[in-house]
């Protein structure tokens, strides 16, 4: 006897849950893998934030910026991951906001570190450019004021998504559409955007000057900014195309929800075993490792060996 289909727009009372995709065993020991990988990665960040003190570093800087943001990611995704080892309900009945912060949230954050790669590359370019054209300085701040407003629309985007969603059931696909769109046409510009930076930053000489007194290079720089744009990039296309595809055809998408944790909800019921297999790697694939680069690029260094080197 088959299943009966979930439906989106009938079922709005719980959110959908992981656990029937696969056996209590498997669940279980995927679960683990997930929940290390991100407290790694949270205990990796910690640490960073705490040479910054003991190298004496400036405690606030790009650096430390991007590092509390992907420390506050990691801890989101932790905690979300803490829950299916004892009591998948519990992970699935929250409050509406406490449910928005662990399942939507991280993303948000992602498109906060996206933003602010964007701010610091082109700080990089105006450093490089500053001796010949010190009239770029005074584009700083629309840049910031333009940034600060970007992200404050996507956050409220997705808020306001996240009650309608609760509040207007009818709607509901209309909603998620609406979302969708924004977000990753967001995600879309500002990958453009970024990758305009590294192009112009790969042709300077006097920006390599600069990353290198700061650690890094161009090389360095460039294949890590290249590497974040094509996954933060393939995802929202991925997205794109799903909701307009799916207007005219039922396709199985991995990220057609408000909850925006990269899988569908009816994911689990027509892949089955698989299902949550898959949501790892999607995680891993289009969060985990994103964010791994840029808290790799942004670890604290020691100044003693830079100035040897």
């Amino acid at each position: 006897m088959e299943a009966p289909e979930w439906d989106p727009l009938k079922n709005d009372t719980l959110p959908p849950t992981l656990t029937p995709a696969v056996p209590p065993y498997v669940k279980l020991g995927l679960t683990i893998v997930y929940t290390v990988f991100y407290s790694l990665l949270f205990v990796f960040i910690y640490v960073q934030l705490w040479l910054v003190l003991h190298y004496r570093h400036k405690r606030f800087s790009y650096q430390t910026v991007f590092l509390f943001l992907c420390l506050f990611w990691a801890s989101l995704r932790t905690v979300l991951f803490s829950f299916y080892f004892k009591d998948f309900v519990t992970a699935n009945s929250l409050s509406p906001f406490i449910f928005w912060l662990l399942y939507c949230f991280p993303v948000c954050l992602q498109f906060f570190t996206l933003t602010l790669m964007n701010l610091y590359f082109t700080q990089v370019i105006f450093k490089a450019k500053s001796k010949y054209s010190p009239e770029l300085l005074k584009y700083r701040l629309p840049l910031y004021l333009a940034s600060l407003f970007i992200s404050l629309l996507f956050l409220l985007v997705n808020l306001t998504c996240a009650v309608l969603v609760r509040t207007q059931n009818s709607e509901r696909k209309i909603i998620v559409s609406v979302r969708v769109a924004i977000n990753d046409t967001l995600f879309v510009l500002c990958a453009v955007s970024l990758s305009i930076c590294l192009y112009k930053i790969s042709k300077m000489s006097l920006a390599n000057i600069y990353l290198e007194s700061k650690g890094s290079s161009v090389c360095q720089v460039t294949s890590i900014g290249v590497t974040v744009i094509l996954l933060y990039t393939s995802r929202a296309c991925y997205n794109l195309f799903i909701l307009s595809f799916s207007q005219t055809k039922k396709v199985n998408s991995f990220d057609y929800d408000w909850y925006n944790i990269s899988d569908q909800a009816n994911l689990k019921c027509q892949l089955g075993d698989a299902g949550y297999i898959v949501f790892g790697v999607i995680l891993f694939i289009w969060e985990l490792l994103p964010t791994s680069l840029v808290v790799y690029f942004f670890r604290v260094r020691n100044p003693t060996k830079d100035l040897v080197s």
